[in-house]
């Protein structure tokens, strides 16, 4: 059983009384996220470092946005960093594991937070509540968010990769994870001295493929998961989701030693094949431990 805490219960006064000098960083890893990443930003830079001091820097990592993604996050009061140019001898190619790898080597928290940049109406609950669990206590690891989704205003529908897909594949070869609430959920925070340790899959697989290698490593009895609430985001077609779940089910099926027969190295590629479309490559692949990774050692 992993422990819950609620958001609710970590006032920004509460948690900047335990900070006793911890350094916090909050990484929004984004790729064309103009509409929502200004307002994320500028709330959590107004509210978490100009009213109460909570939180250090703020970190948008650019994954190739064609649109004004950058200068948005800029103008709100966050530090820009493009993926693309973050331990480029490591690969050039696109995902959300890969942006929040380089993240993690861009910032310098003894605590980091993620959290997607999708998110309408942020509230900055969101980040007081995954910090809350690191502050307070001394036992804890990892911080997974959990919260109410709405699909197009119906209370109870998001979450469709997480029911259709990852559930069954964590049942079948990851039991020990069964009773994590929302184990897709972007929102996740954790020492710095845990995310470094591990390997990040690249792609969407990135959020289950954390949850595997922290408690692969650390033990279940660190990882805890925080209610936030309700998270309203743009939600994406069924098709579009198919590129998500394949990325799902090819971490699951690598961490679980069943991927298929012919792959002898990485990255390996898989094909989407679906009727009257055009077939869509979705590579796994993953990033390894910033610690294994002299560039990170020079700077850490």
């Amino acid at each position: 059983m992993f422990r819950s805490f609620d958001a609710r219960n970590f006032p920004a006064t509460r948690l900047l009384a335990a900070k006793k000098g911890r350094r916090v960083s909050v990484c929004l890893p984004a790729r064309n996220e103009e509409e929502t990443i200004g307002e994320m930003v500028a709330t959590i830079c107004a509210e978490l470092m100009d009213r109460y001091p909570v939180v250090d820097e703020v970190l948008v990592v650019d994954d190739g946005s064609t649109d004004s993604t950058a200068t948005e996050a800029a103008a709100g009061g966050a530090r820009v960093v493009s993926a693309a140019e973050v331990l480029p001898e490591y690969g050039s190619e696109h995902g959300k594991g890969q942006a929040m790898w380089r993240g993690v080597h861009e910032t310098s928290g003894d605590l980091i937070v993620f959290c997607d940049a999708d998110i309408r109406g942020f509230d900055p609950g969101f980040v007081l509540g995954l910090l809350g669990p690191l502050l307070t206590r001394d036992d804890i690891d990892f911080v997974k968010g959990y919260y109410e989704r709405p699909l197009d205003g119906r209370p109870g529908e998001g979450g469709r990769v997480t029911e259709l897909m990852a559930r069954p594949l964590i049942s079948v070869f990851f039991p020990h994870l069964a009773e994590l609430a929302q184990p897709l959920s972007g929102e996740c925070a954790a020492p710095r001295r845990v995310l470094e340790s591990i390997p990040f899959v690249g792609g969407y697989g990135v959020d289950l493929g954390l949850l595997i290698d922290v408690t692969e490593r650390f033990g279940t009895s660190g990882v805890v998961q925080c209610d936030l609430g309700e998270r309203v985001h743009r939600n994406r077609s069924l098709s579009d989701l198919g590129v998500q779940a394949l990325s799902i089910l090819q971490a699951s099926l690598q961490r679980a030693g069943r991927s298929p027969a012919d792959v002898t190295d990485f990255p390996w590629t898989s094909r989407l094949v679906r009727p009257s479309e055009e077939p869509i490559s979705v590579s796994f692949a993953e990033r390894p431990p910033l610690v294994q990774v002299p560039a990170y050692r020079k700077t850490a």
